[in-house]
């Protein structure tokens, strides 16, 4: 499913972006561009921003 229509930008490429190391609207834009053509797509963003993090807590520690 697209995230960014403006850019073209699947979710997948933003979830990847973030698990790249983009924490903020503005550096998945960097990574990616979405979120940098009209900005419908900020609050989307920022939902998938939270879910991966939200993922990385849920990850079990390497001892």
């Amino acid at each position: 499913m697209y995230v960014c229509i403006c850019y073209h930008v699947r979710e997948r490429e933003v979830r990847s972006a973030i698990q790249c190391g983009a924490r903020t609207e503005e550096s998945v834009g960097d990574a990616c561009g979405a979120g940098t053509g009209c900005g419908s797509c900020l609050d989307r963003i920022g939902e998938l921003i939270e879910e991966e993090a939200t993922a990385d807590t849920l990850l079990p520690s390497a001892a």
